[in-house]
């Protein structure tokens, strides 16, 4: 039943990315629109919450702070490694022009310097895909936190679209990628222990 769902729920997402493929600019054309002063201030801090490096250190302590828990920090490190390998070689083979550089939208004048980079393309939202593929494992250890992370993560996503950063078809294409990575990360580390067993001998 489980994974009937789970399958339907992946079906979803394709075609959620193939209708937003369709409609992607008219949709952060529409979401430029709503633009606040206030919201801008918001959606930077959320922004910068979202950065490679806070993510990191934050999730780390999590799990460090927690001694059970402590298996899993390997695993996660390898969750963000492989969500940023991948999302480095789909960037550079797609080489998707971001909606502000394709003329479709504005963005920040501090967004758009960090945004010109060679490799730094619109498909995937590396940002969605960071925060997405953690999610598999905070839902199995800390699932109190379950929906604090989801709102995260949805607003993080949003955030890419609302600064026309991204199109909205890169963020949830990278939310599904990051989240399948997380996925295989904790099904691999559950039928082989092979983190558990490193950390074990390295005691």
């Amino acid at each position: 039943m489980r994974n009937k769902r789970e399958i339907f729920i992946l079906a979803a997402v394709f075609i959620s990315i193939l209708v937003a493929l369709y409609f992607d600019a008219s949709i952060v054309r529409i979401i430029s629109l709503i633009r606040t002063n206030f919201l801008n201030s918001f959606f930077l801090g959320i922004t910068f919450l979202s950065s490679e490096i806070i993510i990191f250190f934050l999730l780390t302590s999590m799990f460090l702070w927690s001694e059970n828990k402590r298996k899993w920090i390997l695993p996660l490190w390898l969750t963000l490694f492989l969500s940023a390998v991948v999302g480095f070689l789909l960037k550079i083979t797609v080489q998707r022009p971001r909606p502000f550089i394709a003329g479709i939208v504005s963005t920040l004048p501090n967004l758009m310097e960090k945004s010109f980079t060679t490799w730094n393309f619109s498909f995937p939202s590396f940002q969605s895909m960071l925060v997405f593929c953690a999610l598999p494992i905070l839902i199995k250890e800390f699932p109190k936190l379950k929906y604090f992370w989801i709102t995260f993560a949805v607003l993080v996503a949003f955030s890419r679209v609302y600064f026309g950063l991204h199109f909205l078809s890169d963020v949830i294409a990278g939310g599904l990628i990051g989240y399948i990575i997380g996925t295989i990360v904790i099904k691999y580390e559950k039928e082989n222990r092979k983190f558990s067993s490193f950390l074990r001998q390295a005691h």
